[in-house]
């Protein structure tokens, strides 16, 4: 199981938001490179790294950020966040990011997506992003009348290599996660599955790892718990590596 610290980047400074809503940001950093190293140097051993004013806009913003992030790790780089055409896909990659998530584009344009899932195989994902169990788009501001059920065979046809489930009304509210919810997912699907929203203590931790034995689930996304030290980071990679040690 890998917990990957989130970077998310807005207006050029290291956010979280709640429940994804880009007027209520918490600046956690006014250089996202520097916090990017220190997750790395604290034992990350992923970044997850989100372009918030992409999502909203529709347009990659912070190309030179993500860049600078990518030269100053050593660590695996996965990027979401306003990638809705090839280029863009195609420029993460050229900058060292290790894996792309698609979340607009893989909902509402399925044959663009099946396309780049094609032309960069194993490092397209696609974030399913849901509130009241509905599909959300358009950095979370749109309904897409999509579920999860609904949506993923065809994502899973189209080539995605691995599933990112976002709680929306759990994300940055440091609420615990919702275990049935990813499950669910977890069952259905037969590319791993990342949780993202409400990992907010050790606790959450262990309660999604049972779920890494039995389904896809392989990791889970933290970000505002750790940064405001409800997880902390080394604390729950030695309690993972610990259950690992002792499956041998």
């Amino acid at each position: 199981m890998i917990l990957f610290p989130a970077v998310d980047i807005q207006h050029g400074k290291a956010v979280r938001l709640k429940q994804g809503r880009a007027h209520e940001s918490t600046v956690f950093a006014e250089n996202p490179v520097d916090a990017a190293k220190a997750w790395e140097e604290a034992g990350a051993r992923w970044l997850h790294v989100v372009d918030l004013d992409g999502a909203f806009d529709g347009a990659a913003q912070s190309r030179h950020i993500v860049r600078d992030i990518c030269t100053a790790l050593s660590i695996p780089v996965q990027l979401g966040g306003g990638i809705r055409d090839m280029k863009t896909a195609e420029a993460y990659l050229e900058a060292g990011v290790s894996r792309l998530i698609i979340g607009t584009l893989a909902l509402e344009q399925p044959e663009l997506f099946a396309a780049m899932c094609q032309a960069f195989p194993d490092q397209i994902g696609v974030s399913l992003d849901a509130e009241g169990g509905r599909l959300k788009s358009r950095g979370w501001v749109e309904d897409t009348g999509m579920t999860v059920d609904s949506a993923l065979p065809r994502l899973l046809e189209d080539g995605a290599a691995f599933v990112i489930y976002t709680d929306i009304e759990r994300d940055g509210m440091q609420c615990g996660v919702n275990v049935a919810a990813l499950e669910h997912l977890a069952r259905l699907s037969t590319v791993p599955v990342i949780a993202a929203g409400g990992v907010a203590t050790l606790k959450d931790v262990q309660n999604l790892y049972p779920l890494t034995r039995t389904t896809s689930l392989a990791g889970a996304v933290s970000g505002r718990a750790l940064y405001e030290g409800t997880l902390n980071l080394a604390e729950a990679n030695a309690w993972i590596d610990a259950q690992a040690d002792a499956q041998k």
